[in-house]
């Protein structure tokens, strides 16, 4: 399983909220096969069997918010490839919450 964390900055637009930009990325993703992605406050997570499908993604996403107009996009990708199990995204976060104190 290949988990990927996508951070977009899209550079020089008119505010300094990058909301409308970072929503319009993440709707161009919605209809992928074999995607699964969960969005938190400082970016969003992507979840498939095929780490093609995670880079077709990221660049679909990057795409999307150049053709709103913004010549400069900066990304931040990193990349969980993990072959020895089939871990989900929320077993990953449960892992870590069972050795938490409560």
């Amino acid at each position: 399983m290949i988990h990927a964390e996508i951070s977009i900055y899209p550079m020089a637009t008119r505010t300094t909220s990058a909301s409308f930009y970072i929503a319009k990325a993440i709707e161009s993703i919605q209809n992928i096969e074999n995607l699964r992605y969960e969005i938190n406050s400082m970016g969003t997570v992507l979840e498939s069997d095929n780490v093609e499908i995670i880079y077709a993604a990221s660049k679909k996403m990057i795409d999307t918010v150049h053709n709103l107009g913004i010549d400069r996009v900066e990304v931040v990708i990193k990349i969980d490839s993990r072959r020895d199990k089939h871990v989900t995204i929320e077993e990953k976060i449960d892992s870590i919450k069972k050795h938490m104190k409560n």
